[in-house]
């Protein structure tokens, strides 16, 4: 996996995502800076693009995290409950603080999801059959509990159409002014490249370790809080995108292995370009019309979850 293919392959997917959809968009129209096909393309087309490759990049670059700290290659925001956290993070939000701004209610579903994380992995350091399989399950259930207590509170207070339309994962709303605050990932992404190391060697295990003079829980700390806030924007910003976070950190590490400050990189631009196949097909396949990212990940990442699944049980 040459990370100069990766690249070629991010630039034409995404040329060819600004020029995808229902309004036909041509180079001779943008040399016209008044026209409204160039009103569109930089109102619409260009942001949709930066959304989809920052959260790409982001929640791939949460779930190799979180694999990592965890020794679990299972684990992700979508099998650790941290997205299921935020999602009640938002509904407190919601309810509580109904007038909130946007980082406002940013704070509150970070606040959840940061404690959502948290209490996986001490359920995680309390479970001694630490099976491959087992712990995800553990963490789906976990989600699940906190799934129901926000679909629970939800109906109570008559918003769970309101919630279930908002935190659909979808891209055909990002417009300028409604995305910027995934521009919270890049300084996150950096940190989580400067903190590489000690996550790799975190995630050896806390006496090897502190064997080594790493402050073991700090950096294991710091991994949790870059997790919640890059799960946090792109929950706020985009909705859930389910599998995204679990199967491209796995497809990584089969060709490059698990040091992270070596896969980091390949990561982020396999996450984008993934998010980018399936944005694209979901504007082509029953066009004019859109199907959700929420929707063409789950279908694709599930596949590929399986497959992953049982290649690794087959060679385990």
């Amino acid at each position: 996996m040459k990370k100069r293919y990766l690249l070629i392959a991010l630039v034409v997917l995404s040329v060819t995502s600004l020029f995808v959809g229902v309004s036909s968009i041509s180079v001779k129209d943008l040399l016209d800076f008044e026209s409204d096909e160039m009103q569109i393309f930089l109102v619409s087309r260009v942001p949709r693009l930066v959304a989809i490759l920052l959260a790409g990049a982001g929640m791939s670059i949460a779930g190799l995290i979180m694999q990592q700290l965890s020794r679990n290659k299972f684990v992700s925001p979508t099998t650790a409950g941290t997205l299921d956290a935020t999602r009640l993070g938002i509904l407190v939000s919601m309810l509580l603080f109904a007038n909130a701004t946007m980082l406002e209610k940013m704070a509150v579903a970070f606040v959840f999801a940061l404690l959502g994380t948290f209490a996986f992995m001490h359920i995680l350091d309390r479970i001694k059959f630490k099976d491959a399989i087992f712990i995800p399950l553990v963490g789906l259930m976990f989600g699940n509990i906190l799934s129901s207590a926000t679909t629970f509170f939800a109906y109570r207070a008559d918003v769970i159409q309101n919630m279930s339309a908002w935190l659909q994962g979808d891209f055909s709303m990002i417009m300028k002014g409604r995305y910027e605050l995934l521009y919270i990932s890049i300084p996150v992404l950096i940190i989580a490249y400067l903190y590489a190391n000690r996550f790799t060697v975190a995630g050896m295990g806390e006496d090897f370790s502190k064997n080594l003079g790493l402050a073991y829980r700090s950096v294991v700390n710091i991994g949790l809080i870059l997790v919640a806030l890059i799960t946090t924007t792109v929950v706020l910003t985009v909705g859930i995108i389910p599998f995204l976070g679990l199967i491209i950190p796995n497809i990584v590490s089969i060709f490059k292995g698990d040091h992270l400050q070596k896969t980091l990189p390949h990561t982020a631009l396999l996450g984008a370009i993934f998010l980018l196949v399936c944005d694209i097909l979901g504007r082509l396949l029953i066009y004019p019309y859109e199907i959700s990212i929420s929707l063409m990940v789950g279908v694709i990442g599930s596949g590929i979850f399986l497959f992953l699944l049982f290649w690794r049980k087959a060679y385990a």
